[in-house]
């Protein structure tokens, strides 16, 4: 990408924010009034008068609306608020009704549980002091863009937020970017958990992100992750050995000799956050962020994909045993249509994180 920088282009910066909700050239800074009272209003415009905006419960927030041909190229966003997943993410591509994404905000920037923050260095997604969610997924469209924000809780939020794009002539052969958001608590017994599955056309896999919950003691992380594309049916093309190799760690993501998890962050993979409810490593209860990002090797389809994992750990007397754990997950992809088979969003109470 560095070696890209010093070529020369036609094409043109812009940037959406609270300061300049449309993006137009010339037009940042000139809110006279804001909807959240702040600082600055004495001071007048061009002062920081409106840096954020408020979303009302039960509000949907329109934060871009772009004519193309473009690309977003950057997503900032911060929330005045600890309540998780109380905020629906969702992009729309070329004047689709259907959104391409449909993600709770937390979980979109891999930080489902941001109301303790945890700083996340990779390629795609940063998350830096206090909860700046930055997110760098290349998002190509030909003809229009559109982002909200809902709103789905009992009281106000505040979002800031700022969209980096450029306008000009996107090449041929873009895929549009996906995301896709799914919970299943508990997993049934002995059953799968599905990442991603009734996906059509060609493209290629980028990413997943989960949020793992034990709803047992003992270690959990055995379970293979399968790729099943283009036809495949009772076994898959790519198989995993284990939830944690997956995730490009090892022997139980544990500190050597002590048998204490040890979060990491890199710049394709990592388990930023681990929430211990009592300090012990096998205790139930306990949550782990993961993310796993497939940025130099991709997943490729052509025709179909669908992917899911096994919440797999040890029996007492030394058996693999199947469990019954809470798993949340974003399936990131691009493909050369607008995917229309997105499960249903669950409900606030079933989104909850408790």
């Amino acid at each position: 990408m560095l070696n890209q920088l010093s070529m020369l282009t036609n094409y043109e910066s812009r940037s959406i924010s609270a300061e300049n909700v449309n993006g137009e050239k010339g037009k940042g800074g000139m809110a006279l009034e804001s909807k959240v009272d702040g600082p600055a209003r004495h001071l007048g415009q061009g002062w920081k008068v409106a840096p954020a905006y408020q979303i009302e419960p039960g509000e949907v927030l329109e934060v871009a609306n772009i004519d193309g041909p473009g690309a977003i190229r950057h997503i900032w966003m911060t929330v005045g608020s600890d309540r998780n997943r109380k905020l629906i993410l969702r992009m729309y591509w070329e004047g689709s009704d259907t959104p391409s994404v449909e993600v709770p905000l937390g979980d979109f920037f891999a930080s489902a549980l941001h109301g303790n923050f945890a700083q996340i260095s990779s390629i795609p997604v940063c998350v830096n002091p206090n909860k700046g969610f930055n997110c760098y997924w290349n998002m190509p469209f030909y003809k229009h863009c559109r982002i909200t924000v809902e709103n789905i809780y009992k009281e106000p939020i505040v979002l800031f937020y700022q969209v980096d794009y450029i306008l000009g002539d996107i090449p041929k052969g873009q895929g549009y970017f996906h995301a896709q958001f799914r919970r299943t608590n508990p997993v049934k017994f002995q059953d799968v958990y599905t990442i991603l599955d009734n996906i059509e056309g060609k493209g290629q896999y980028v990413g997943t992100y989960m949020l793992w919950g034990t709803n047992s003691n003992g270690w959990w992380g055995e379970g293979e992750i399968k790729f099943y594309m283009d036809g495949d049916k009772e076994f898959p093309t790519i198989c995993g050995t284990g939830t944690e190799d997956y995730f490009c760690g090892a022997c139980c993501f544990a500190k050597e000799g002590e048998w204490k998890y040890m979060e990491y962050t890199t710049p394709y993979a990592g388990m930023p956050q681990v929430i211990r409810p009592d300090g012990s490593i096998f205790s139930a209860m306990t949550r782990f962020s993961l993310y796993r990002w497939h940025i130099t090797d991709p997943i490729y389809f052509h025709k179909d994909l669908r992917i899911t994992i096994q919440a797999l750990g040890w029996d007492h007397d030394g058996r693999f045993r199947p469990l019954m754990d809470d798993l949340s997950s974003v399936a990131f992809w691009y493909q050369d249509s607008i995917c229309k088979t997105f499960p249903k969003l669950p409900s606030e109470l079933e989104l909850e994180i408790f």
